[in-house]
């Protein structure tokens, strides 16, 4: 959510900020129905007051017997009656389309965000590791059935299309990878580990900038509750309506959870396989910080997505994303992308978004600082440490040898009770 008062100080700077985004001007109209919900906050106010007013004059008058006086001034406070209503509703819904115009449009830039229109424009920050390049590498799909412990058709009689149902060694394997990425998260790099609810309310997905733009990316449940698509949005929820102390902060929080996604913009995209599911498994980092700190934070949360990926000794790349490719609520990304041999690509695992003050906007969540009056509202953060199924397809393909059984990288070893190779039907 936008500041009206920054807006109003800066609108040359509110429109230069969308336009690197592609959008267009929008401080005009922002700033036109501001200026219609304040004149009508005014004209409520001042005829709130001549009641009290003319209430005050019909006792008077009363009271000099002046009958004739106290007659016209109740006709007057009836009239102001139906008037005060009318214009208790006008500036209600002058106050409701200024919102909703504001609610709709996305965070600003920051000024380190390098120019483009989309993706083709991020550019590489570092990357980590040698990709396997040496030949054809099988799909983990393919892999996956192979060994015949991945089931897309038993998933798709189940629940449809973008669904699998893992068995056996590779079961195993996607839980190791969760618990493994958890116990780094918190054991290592001190984020508080978190059970939160997967069902929320439709307040908490406004609070993260999810609705009312990307409804129909979402499931909802029939008693309004909606499944979350990220733990970003009960994690960060936690301080929605919240004044925290400055000594509070940062507080880091982490969670596991499963996610759901209708991904109802994603048709034809990654069809097979598991790299676009309705359902996965994620491990999601959030930070909740004093703006001074957050830049460096984002910096802080990146490196401790891609210490997951160096430990699993999984080939990665490190990508600042353009103004073009930024995601809604966030003001600068950085996106991890590991190497998926069977595609000889990169392909994204872990996005990293400072979002600035506009999350906190939506859900009023400030801190206030000792000594100082008022309060301020705090950074939010957050980023994927990592996407659990997609780690599963690198590690299987990267770790595959050529009878098509998988390796398993030494960091999980204490997860598998001595398993190091997952094989047919283990």
């Amino acid at each position: 959510m936008h500041d009206v008062k920054a807006i109003r100080l800066d609108p040359i700077a509110f429109d230069r900020g969308l336009a690197r985004r592609g959008l267009p001007a929008a401080s005009e109209a922002v700033l036109a129905l501001d200026q219609a919900r304040r004149d009508a906050q005014t004209a409520l106010q001042e005829a709130q007051a001549r009641r009290k007013q003319v209430a005050a004059l019909v006792g008077k008058a009363k009271a000099a017997g002046d009958s004739k006086a106290a007659d016209a001034l109740l006709s007057e406070a009836e009239a102001l009656k139906d008037s005060i209503a009318e214009q208790a509703g006008a500036e209600a819904d002058l106050a409701e389309r200024l919102h909703s115009l504001l609610a709709g449009l996305p965070n600003l830039p920051d000024a380190a965000v390098p120019e483009g229109r989309d993706e083709s424009a991020n550019q590489e920050v570092r990357r980590w590791g040698e990709p396997w390049t040496a030949g054809p590498r099988r799909d983990h799909a393919d892999l996956g059935a192979a060994l015949k412990l991945m089931d897309f058709e038993a998933a798709a009689r189940l629940s449809g299309a973008r669904f699998v149902v893992l068995k056996g060694g590779l079961a195993r394997l996607e839980r190791a990878l969760g618990q493994f990425m958890l116990d780094m998260q918190t054991a290592e790099h001190g984020y508080t580990e978190v059970a939160p609810p997967l069902l929320v309310r439709r307040e908490a997905l406004y609070g993260t900038g999810q609705l009312p733009k990307f409804e129909e990316d979402l499931f909802r449940t029939t008693d309004d509750r909606w499944l979350i698509p990220t733990a970003e949005v009960s994690l960060t929820n936690l301080v929605a309506g919240q004044l925290m102390d400055e000594a509070d902060l940062p507080l880091r929080v982490t969670a596991l959870t499963p996610c759901f996604r209708a991904e109802a913009g994603a048709s034809g995209r990654d069809t097979k396989g598991m790299i676009r599911q309705h359902q996965f498994n994620k491990v999601e980092m959030v930070s909740i910080v004093a703006p001074e700190q957050s830049d460096a934070e984002l910096e802080r949360m990146t490196s401790c997505a891609e210490a997951i990926l160096k430990r699993l000794e999984l080939p990665f790349r490190t990508m600042a994303l353009c103004t073009g490719d930024l995601g809604f609520s966030a003001r600068r990304t950085f996106d991890i992308e590991v190497w998926v041999a069977s595609q000889q690509t990169y392909r994204e695992i872990s996005s990293c978004s400072n979002c600035g003050d506009f999350q906190a906007r939506r859900m009023d969540a400030r801190f206030r600082t000792p000594g100082e009056k008022g309060s301020r509202f705090v950074h939010t953060l957050n980023g994927s440490g990592l996407a659990v199924g997609r780690a599963l397809v690198a590690v299987m393909e990267h770790y595959q040898d050529e009878d098509g059984a998988i390796a398993i990288p030494q960091a999980l070893h204490p997860y598998l009770s001595g398993l190091t190779r997952i094989e047919a039907g283990a």
